[in-house]
């Protein structure tokens, strides 16, 4: 299979299995000053599972890798793997093995493997007349990383949202066996429907009215003087799953309806709000966007 998705898919002796490597690196994707070891091993296992379920695949391992200064103390590597090894209990997966070697900068680098029971979840398989759903939270972590890049701790809620994310791995799963197309969002909303969107040769109108803006999003987009919608539509991190759905499949509960897949205009963007162009950040660049 191409690349194009949240992950590859290979045949190991004919059997069907889905790989997945996230690198973090400190500075860029994540700092230390602003959350512990134990998080970030959370943090880092769950960029990795999150784009395995997003293919329909069930995580089965991980194996890890870690570049670290020669000053590191063997108790934060320590509970980096207890992070590590937690969120991937959640997903009933196993850490396997890894390498570890020195380095100026700190990162890690997560490997992940699923297996899959039938077709994998691709980004291409939209369809005009579908509906967009989403499983999972929006919003929170990037409303996190708002207030820790404005010196403040708290809501103690937004900045643990983005510390540690909380993926709903099990309603993923379940939104994957019905999906036509699906995503990890890690990248924000709006960027990772466009993904789906420009692989499926079509265009995704977003009902902004449906997405839900948690009361502490709402609180600090208001202190803050911002959109929160700027967030919700935008940010990454938090690993929700945004998937497209025939009209009269019934969704899974917990799932919730926020859009429709329609036809490709010449010159149209791939993903508009309400009809129209959305005027803020749709997601994050890669090469440009740095935690400071």
């Amino acid at each position: 299979m191409p690349p194009g998705d949240d992950a590859a898919v290979v045949l190991v002796d004919q059997t069907p299995t889905v790989i997945s490597t996230d690198v973090l690196v400190s500075g860029v994707h994540f700092r230390t000053d602003w959350a512990d070891a134990y998080d970030i091993g959370r943090r880092a296992a769950a960029a990795t599972l999150a784009d395995l379920v997003a293919m329909g695949s069930q995580p089965v391992a991980l194996v890890v890798a870690l570049v670290a200064p020669a000053e590191t103390e063997s108790a934060w590597v320590m509970r980096l793997t207890d992070g590590l090894r937690d969120e991937a209990d959640l997903v009933k997966a196993s850490i396997v093995g890894g390498d570890i070697s020195r380095g100026e900068q700190l990162s890690i680098a997560v490997t992940g493997v699923g297996s899959l029971r039938g077709d994998p979840v691709l980004r291409s398989g939209a369809v005009v007349g579908d509906y967009v759903a989403i499983a999972g939270r929006l919003g929170w972590a990037e409303a996190g990383l708002a207030v820790l890049t404005r010196g403040f701790g708290t809501p103690r809620a937004l900045v643990q949202a983005y510390r540690r994310p909380e993926v709903d791995y099990a309603l993923g799963l379940k939104a994957a066996a019905g999906a036509h197309a699906m995503c990890d969002v890690s990248d924000g909303l709006l960027a990772d429907l466009g993904h789906i969107a420009v692989a499926s040769d079509v265009s995704i109108d977003i009902d902004a009215s449906s997405i839900e803006v948690a009361e502490p999003i709402a609180s600090v987009a208001s202190a803050y003087g911002m959109d929160p919608l700027m967030w919700v539509l935008g940010g990454g991190h938090d690993h929700a799953f945004a998937a497209t759905f025939a009209p009269k499949k019934r969704l899974p509960k917990g799932l919730v309806k926020i859009g429709s897949v329609v036809e490709r205009s010449e010159g149209a963007p791939s993903v508009t709000v309400d009809g129209r162009p959305w005027s803020g950040s749709s997601g994050h660049a890669h090469f440009r966007h740095r935690e400071n």
